[in-house]
């Protein structure tokens, strides 16, 4: 299964995975090299901060709820911002995660240091996330193999899922066969 991570790609813990930083998250891959490591961003830990709090010229582009995501353990305090383009063109600003499958081919990273002006109008979605998940190289693969993961697809809407509290859930049913009932494990996994 770890041959199965690729950039776009959802890594999904396991109710095993009890580290306070990865429970029962949803994390989109944004890079992967087998010699380099793993990098990617937690989908579903939306924190109490408003975007107008700390980058307010974004506010007006943020897809709800209009607060930073908690990406990850590592360097919380640097922002890195994802958005969803309408059509396959690349506007300024903004740099594409993978051409592959469709539901990672229009989404990209947004170089929050240019003006937000030149992005209003050519992107549909956009969250901004403090912080990210990285692993080392050969680290994700072990913690794979010791079943504190699930590598999944991703879809179109996983990124930018109206209710992050259900993304979990959500992407386990939609997974074939015993996985999807997986999701209905409850918080506490002694009382199942």
């Amino acid at each position: 299964m770890a041959e199965a991570i690729y950039v776009g790609g959802l890594l999904v813990a396991t109710p095993l995975l009890d580290d306070p930083n990865f429970r029962r998250s949803v994390v989109l891959i944004l890079e992967h090299d087998h010699d380099g490591g793993t990098l990617g961003v937690v989908l579903n830990r939306p924190s109490d901060i408003s975007v107008t709090q700390v980058l307010p010229v974004w506010d007006p582009l943020i897809t709800g709820p209009p607060v930073l995501f908690e990406g990850g353990p590592v360097q919380t305090d640097s922002a890195l911002a994802l958005a969803a383009v309408p059509s396959g063109e690349e506007p300024l600003g903004w740099r594409r995660l993978h051409a592959g499958t469709d539901a990672v081919a229009r989404l990209g990273t947004v170089d929050l240091d240019a003006p937000p002006e030149i992005l209003q109008g050519e992107i549909a979605q956009m969250r901004i996330f403090a912080g990210y998940a990285g692993w080392t190289s050969g680290q994700l693969e072990s913690e794979i193999a010791e079943g504190a993961w699930y590598v999944v697809d991703s879809e179109v809407g996983d990124t930018f899922h109206a209710d992050p509290s259900e993304l979990w859930r959500h992407v386990l049913r939609r997974q074939r066969g015993e996985l999807a009932f997986v999701a209905t494990c409850p918080d506490d996994p002694t009382l199942n």
